[in-house]
C-alpha cells in the first residue's frame, strides 16, 4: 500500500503522496490548480512584489479538474470512478456560482456525478482559491 505520485500533476506542497489505494478505493490528497510544469496558478494576477491582486476562479476550476484527472489516470482510475469530492473555496460567496457552473460542465448529469461537499475556508497553503479532496472506486 504505497503512495502514488502522478507526473502529470503538480508536486505536493508537503510530505504526502498524490493518492493511496486501499482495496478498491483510491484516496486523493488535496489537489489544487497549480500548473504541473511551473507551479504557476492559472488566472492569478500578482503585483510587482509577488502578492496576489486578483484571480480567476473559472480558470482555477478547470485547472484543478485537470490535475485531479491526471492523478486519477496515474492511479489507474477514470473521471467516472469518482464517488465523493470535498471542495474547499476561499471565498464561498464570490466563487460558488462560477465554480458550480464549471462543475456542471464536468458532471452534466447529477445522477452520475459524485457526491459533493463544498466548504468555505479562510486560506489554503499556496495562493489558490480552490482545492479538491477526492475518493474514487477502482474497477477491477
Amino acid at each position: 500500500m504505497s503512495g502514488i505520485e502522478a507526473r502529470g500533476a503538480p508536486r505536493a506542497v508537503g510530505r504526502y503522496p498524490h493518492a493511496r489505494r486501499v482495496g478498491n478505493l483510491l484516496f486523493l490528497s488535496g489537489i489544487g490548480p497549480r500548473n504541473p510544469t511551473d507551479d504557476s496558478v492559472p488566472g492569478n494576477v500578482l503585483d510587482a512584489g509577488g502578492r496576489l491582486v486578483s484571480y480567476d476562479i473559472v480558470a482555477q476550476c478547470h485547472s484543478v479538474f485537470a490535475n485531479v484527472r491526471a492523478v486519477l489516470e496515474a492511479s489507474g482510475a477514470r473521471w467516472e470512478d469518482l464517488v465523493d469530492v470535498t471542495v474547499y473555496l476561499t471565498d464561498m460567496a464570490r466563487d460558488f456560482p462560477a465554480y458550480n457552473a464549471v462543475w456542471a460542465e464536468y458532471f452534466p448529469d447529477p445522477a452520475l456525478a459524485p457526491c459533493r461537499t463544498t466548504l468555505g475556508i479562510h486560506a489554503l497553503p499556496t495562493p489558490i482559491a480552490i482545492e479538491l479532496k477526492c475518493i474514487a472506486q477502482l474497477r477491477d
